[in-house]
């Protein structure tokens, strides 16, 4: 293993059967790991941890999916359900630009009711209202479900969006490129395929995306590796991604777990290992987000030395993560990042979208 971690160093690029070794590693092995991905960031990255201070605009809850990872959907009509019309939206635009942010993520559940005009209108909306903010919002699955009820190509449908407003398009939807586990975990959603012809479309017609790998459910670490090499071959041929956004599954409220089809998420080794192995396993990924809402801020400090450089946004609010039991995912006050990125000796900066320090 530590001529294999060497070799990494030096340039060489893991197979999928070498990082499949890597993933599983257990005992002290670990810390070779860890430490050989801390190195390939200091390399790739830099010192830098950075964090970007947007705001998530949660539109509405009403789902099509339904995935059993998630605590978040709801049919229309369900207790608690909610589509927020343009004036509740632009009133948290309002809110954000209040808040001084850079980034105005729009999330949603995929509501069957929404056309590619209504996605368009919310992007324009949200332009008009907030004319320097970057616009990050929807995902591939969107995209489609865009395409699909207006008659329109997801190619027509993402040009209309950039058009509109759009500055990059949501990595989301990914959860592993797998589609033995996605028929288990999210059946409603599309498929790999799918899911890899829209970001690549994307990419082509200059829109960045983030790249995300949702873990910790009923997949093996097979299944990891090779979600991760297909974002490799995508970043080979586009450039297209901005960085790898690994998210560990949260468990507490969620179909999958209440049911017995999943255990309790990743345990921390299996987190530190999704961190460093990605930033060993992605040599053409400078960028490591580190998801302090699912992972907390103890373990978000440990995956700052084992790879991340980044440790996402400010947020203001997670909906998605709060509802599947995640409880103090909504808010991280940069002073607090500020005090556990000293006591780890890195400097932290605040960044925009594309990563350039502010």
């Amino acid at each position: 293993m530590r001529h294999l971690l060497e070799d990494v160093l030096e340039g060489y690029r893991l197979s999928e059967e070498e990082g499949l070794f890597l993933m599983k590693a257990r005992n002290r092995s670990l810390f070779d790991i860890l430490a050989a991905a801390d190195r390939a960031r200091e390399e790739r990255a830099g010192p830098v941890v950075s964090y970007v201070r947007n705001q998530n605009i949660h539109i509405t809850n009403i789902c099509k999916n339904l995935c059993g990872f998630c605590g978040f959907g709801r049919r229309a009509g369900d207790k608690g359900a909610y589509c927020d019309d343009r004036d509740a939206v632009l009133e948290k635009v309002s809110r954000a630009l209040g808040r001084r942010v850079t980034e105005i993520c729009l999330l949603s559940g995929v509501n069957p009711d929404f056309t590619a005009e209504t996605y368009i209108e919310l992007i324009a909306s949200v332009r008009q209202a907030a004319p320097g903010v970057h616009i990050h919002a929807f995902s591939p699955d969107e995209v489609n479900h865009a395409a699909s009820r207006s008659g329109m190509s997801t190619g027509e449908v993402l040009a209309a969006m950039k058009h509109a407003g759009l500055d990059s398009l949501q990595g989301t939807a990914a959860e592993i490129l797998v589609d033995e586990v996605r028929r288990k975990i999210c059946p409603r959603k599309i498929d790999s395929a799918t899911w890899i012809r829209i970001i690549r479309e994307a990419h082509r017609m200059g829109i960045p995306t983030t790249a995300t790998i949702m873990y910790g459910t009923c997949e093996q670490a097979e299944d990891r590796i090779r979600h991760l090499a297909i974002l490799r071959e995508i970043q080979d041929e586009t450039r297209g991604f901005t960085e790898l956004v690994p998210l560990s599954y949260v468990y507490l409220n969620t179909p999958l777990y209440r049911n017995g089809l999943a255990g309790p998420g990743a345990t921390g080794r299996e987190d530190l290992l999704m961190m460093a192995v990605s930033r060993l396993f992605l040599d053409n990924f400078r960028n490591i987000q580190v998801s302090w809402g699912k992972l907390g801020e103890k373990l978000s400090q440990v995956a700052l030395l084992s790879g991340g450089n980044d440790l996402a946004g400010t947020m203001f609010s997670d909906d998605v993560s709060v509802d599947a039991g995640a409880s103090a995912a909504d808010f991280f006050d940069p002073v607090l990042m500020e005090r556990i990125c000293k006591d780890i000796g890195r400097p932290l900066r605040q960044r925009l979208t594309d990563y350039t320090l502010v």
